[in-house]
């Protein structure tokens, strides 16, 4: 019997390529391999391998920057958009990749145990999905970008910002916070009436994800059975690993701390976000200073980008529009850290 949330992907798949992106496997050490969607001037048309493409940091420059001729593919500013947990990169960002591939150059990894991306590495923290994701950027000659991230992908795009800010112009994140302490998961979970995250975000059954999707989004939206068991099959595999990722996101109070951020910070949140909330996000704002930035958009949930799409893609667009306009100074000091 036909999967039908398994048999979208040869569509999204179809798209991707139609917009210019190819799928490539990035071995980033023997035993771990991130699959990637990236620009098609990466892949070899012969071998349909990664073609050595150096493109720096997609500054503008000269005529580039008055409107004079038009840039070439290689020479657009770089973005990243990182999943959350709930499926793979070209499901998460399906409604949103269409608008940005014009005028940057997109890569949209899947996180380890996610899609084709594996690991034979033990370690189950966002620092090694951080090192990993940059080690393939590293592989595909990006010096520099701009790095989206959304939920679980958003703590990856945070830990990426604060190990690597020679990498990481500017962030642009909904529903995430900078570190999952204790405090912060016993609250929401408390609040959402869950033991558990892995309870709340790996359902086993239909009640389950039903309570998932209903929390994730603010409108109520109905769909059949069949649609649930279909996404639980095709949605929720390495189930083993996935649980030891959300072990592996815990911090302990003591030991957490707000890194100071060289980069400009944009939060893009649903004011209906019930995972979290907005309040979560005003106060993540004070924390992060006068270079974070906080835009709320109504009648939207954690799901936001799915469910007001043409709200958060402006969002995303104004915001990237003004990370790369600034000076090339400010943004060489930034990325030395002074």
């Amino acid at each position: 019997m036909v999967n039908f949330v398994e048999a979208q992907k040869p569509l999204l798949k179809r798209l991707m390529r139609m917009a210019g992106l190819r799928p490539i496997d990035v071995e980033i050490e023997p035993g771990t391999t991130m699959h990637v969607w990236v620009p098609k001037h990466h892949v070899s048309k012969k071998t349909g391998t990664i073609s050595p493409v150096e493109h720096g940091d997609g500054e503008k420059t000269g005529a580039a920057r008055r409107g004079g001729r038009k840039k070439s593919p290689e020479s657009r500013p770089n973005v990243v958009l990182i999943h959350g947990f709930a499926a793979e990169g070209i499901v998460t960002w399906q409604f949103n990749f269409g608008v940005l591939v014009s005028r940057y150059n997109l890569y949209i990894p899947d996180l380890l145990f996610f899609g084709k991306s594996t690991t034979a590495s033990a370690d189950r923290s966002p620092e090694l999905q951080a090192r990993c994701v940059a080690a393939a950027l590293a592989r595909l000659g990006v010096a520099r970008c701009d790095v989206v991230g959304f939920s679980y992908g958003g703590m990856v795009a945070f830990k990426l910002a604060e190990t690597r800010p020679d990498l990481v112009r500017s962030l642009a994140v909904s529903g995430s916070v900078v570190a999952m302490t204790d405090a912060v998961n016993s609250a929401t979970m408390a609040r959402l009436g869950a033991t558990s995250s892995t309870e709340l975000l790996m359902p086993e059954t239909l009640k389950g994800l039903k309570t998932l999707l209903s929390i994730s989004m603010y409108k109520k939206m109905w769909f059949p059975d069949r649609f649930y068991k279909d996404y639980l099959k095709a949605m929720f595999n390495n189930r083993k690993e996935r649980m030891e990722l959300l072990q592996g996101l815990i911090t302990s109070n003591m030991d957490a701390k707000i890194p100071t951020f060289q980069q400009k910070i944009m939060l893009i949140w649903g004011e209906e976000d019930k995972i979290f909330d907005i309040e979560l996000a005003k106060k993540m704002k004070e924390q992060l200073g006068d270079g974070c930035f906080l835009h709320g958009i109504p009648k939207a949930g954690h799901l936001l980008h799915v469910e007001r799409p043409c709200a958060y893609n402006r969002q995303l667009q104004r915001f990237l529009t003004y990370v790369n306009s600034q000076p090339q100074e400010d943004e060489e000091a930034a990325a030395s850290g002074s």
